[in-house]
């Protein structure tokens, strides 16, 4: 039998993949899929099908503030192959009851989400999640904007570190930052989301 090489296992996991929303956002009224969520329903398919997920953090500083970097890594146990993917979440300069280690875990988390659904190809565009980080930035529907923007924040180019930006194209169809994000990814080859004048430059 011919061995599947990782984007083969890769596209099976994505396609068997089952990822339930188990968290409650009490203050929005939704329901939301956390890291956690995502990689406890993934370990048993990554064993089923011998690949290794890993995840790792790097700091960048864009102008004065910091962003975590976090790689999703889907390894094949047999050859090493690997696919990777890469997502940005800024740090808040501060936020009401954190440390500053709690404030950079909590850039980490959104992150790693960030780089799993996208490795995975799992649609978030409602998430800007927690109830914490919904009562941080004004709670309920009076925050729904802040929450908004906040969620823009998090599909960010993995070059130069700006936002994907909501639009609505000339067909009439609405483009959430998801949707740049991912349409971005989808046209990369090395699994990093780039904005348009990125992606112009490499050309």
């Amino acid at each position: 039998m011919e061995q599947k090489n990782i984007r083969c296992k890769l596209a099976e996991i994505q396609k068997v993949l089952k990822a339930p929303k188990g968290q409650y956002n009490k203050f929005g009224g939704y329901k939301y899929r956390s890291c956690e969520d995502i990689i406890e329903a993934v370990k048993p398919l990554c064993a089923e099908f011998g690949t290794v997920l890993t995840l790792s953090d790097d700091v960048q500083a864009v102008g004065d503030r910091f962003y975590i970097k976090a790689t999703a890594a889907l390894t094949d146990t047999e050859s090493g192959e690997a696919v990777t993917v890469t997502a940005f979440a800024r740090e808040a300069a501060s936020k009401k009851g954190m440390d500053e280690s709690q404030i950079t875990g909590t850039a980490s988390s959104y992150a790693r989400k960030y780089a799993l659904n996208g490795l995975f190809c799992i649609d978030d565009t409602k998430d800007a999640d927690t109830d914490a980080y919904t009562e941080q930035t004004g709670g309920g529907k009076r925050g729904s904007g802040q929450q908004q923007q906040a969620a823009q924040q998090q599909y960010r180019c993995g070059e130069c570190g700006k936002p994907f930006e909501a639009f609505t194209a000339a067909s009439g169809k609405h483009w959430t930052p998801a949707d740049v994000y991912n349409y971005a990814l989808q046209q990369s080859t090395d699994g990093v989301a780039r904005c348009r004048e990125c992606m112009d430059k490499r050309k």
